[in-house]
């Protein structure tokens, strides 16, 4: 009988997305070993596109961890935004109205690149392909999690500390018993039709556009490829939405006073997302951490989900660092609390600017009406754009 191999490192990490990966780059600078889970392969991470705005705060870490420079090279720095709605456009600067901070365009799978090269450089443990994931004994000072090798050998990872960042779809959060679990959830009637386009980008900064159609989103990838969102009914079939519609709609809804134009071009890709806010207050379970998606959703409207996840990490490094260096648990005690006050700042950021920009079939003359004084409000007034710039471009850390 062959035995079931047995791994034994400091925190077992589960998941490779970001929080996982920058959790696993920022213990190894404070000499804390790990090891990583992940159910899906290497090549299945690194392709699948995902959209990615990054804090000012967010690419300084990413700096300092030496895993910035392709970001550095390739990414999109966005001094502003545009909010358009009456067919006008408003321009938001920024770095004025937050002293010099900016995001940075640069797709969450690219991140997932750099990140995954860099620690395999230095030697890290990332298992990918394993099924089966299940968490034991997270309430002792001996947790441990079995799995599947990507072989379908069985095995098991003994660790002090379980960190799930494995996604709200994940093992992680399941094993924290129902009534334990102190949750928040609130589910939006629209969706977000998403498509690729192989054109260059119309505008040299993100629009974000409330029309009495819906909302729409032009964004860009690369200077040949540009993304563009328009709100959709979240449970239609995509096969109601052939390209000539999705470009009529994103005419129509992007559509100017002064004559400006959407750049057109063969659509490589499209999909449908549903949207929703999402906490689980209990971020800690005995040994076991929560952090990014595993613990929080946001709508995309406000770009923070990336964000979010990193900020929960660092966090968490914090803690632990304290921990194995002092003995000092006081950190590790605190991080729902510390990790909450920034993950509710976002969510509230991301539902104002989700339903500030969209619009409810199911809402009122009046509230139509309020939505568009929002908006006007923080185009005419420095108070309240500065609100929003502070927000968009990352709140300290």
């Amino acid at each position: 009988m062959v035995a079931t191999p047995k791994i034994r490192t400091q925190v077992g990490i589960i998941g490779a997305g970001p929080a996982g990966l920058f959790l696993s780059e920022l213990l190894h600078r404070h000499g804390i070993a790990s090891v990583i889970l992940e159910s899906r392969t290497r090549e299945e991470i690194e392709g699948t596109i995902r959209a990615g705005v990054l804090e000012n705060w967010t690419v300084d870490l990413m700096n300092q961890l030496g895993v910035g420079e392709r970001m550095m090279r390739e990414g999109h720095f966005h001094t502003g935004i545009t909010l358009r709605f009456k067919g006008q456009s408003h321009h938001l600067d920024m770095v004025e109205l937050t002293g010099g901070k900016k995001v940075t365009v640069y797709p969450q799978h690219e991140v997932i690149k750099d990140l995954v090269a860099h620690r395999l450089a230095q030697g890290a443990e990332i298992h990918f392909g394993v099924r089966d994931v299940a968490l034991h004994d997270i309430i002792s000072d001996r947790p441990f999690i079995t799995y599947a090798q990507a072989d379908g050998t069985p095995a098991v990872l003994t660790c002090d500390f379980i960190a799930g960042c494995d996604g709200f779809h994940g093992p992680s959060r399941q094993a924290i018993p129902a009534a334990a679990r102190k949750e928040f959830q609130k589910i939006y009637p629209y969706g977000w039709l998403g498509i690729l386009t192989e054109a260059p980008p119309s505008h040299h900064e993100l629009i974000y556009a409330r029309h009495d159609r819906g909302f729409a989103l032009l964004s860009m990838r690369s200077p040949e490829i540009q993304r563009l969102y328009v709100q959709c009914d979240p449970k239609d079939d995509i096969a109601l939405w052939p390209d000539a519609r999705i470009w009529s709609e994103l005419h129509q809804r992007l559509e100017t006073v002064d004559g400006w134009t959407l750049t057109e071009g063969p659509i490589i890709q499209k999909g449908i997302i549903a949207m929703r806010s999402f906490v689980c207050e209990t971020m800690r379970h005995g040994r076991l951490f929560l952090a990014g998606d595993a613990a929080h959703i946001v709508p995309p409207t406000g770009a923070k989900g990336l964000n979010l996840a990193v900020a929960d990490v660092l966090v968490l490094s914090r803690a632990l660092e304290k921990f194995y260096a002092q003995g000092d648990s006081a950190g590790l005690d605190a991080y729902a609390a510390t990790c909450l006050a920034r993950i509710w700042k976002g969510e509230r950021f991301s539902w104002y600017m989700t339903t500030m920009l969209h619009t409810d079939e199911a809402a009122s003359p009046f509230e139509h009406r309020i939505r568009e004084a929002d908006l006007d409000y923080v185009v005419s007034s420095r108070a309240a754009a500065t609100a929003l710039a502070e927000n968009y471009v990352g709140l300290p850390i």
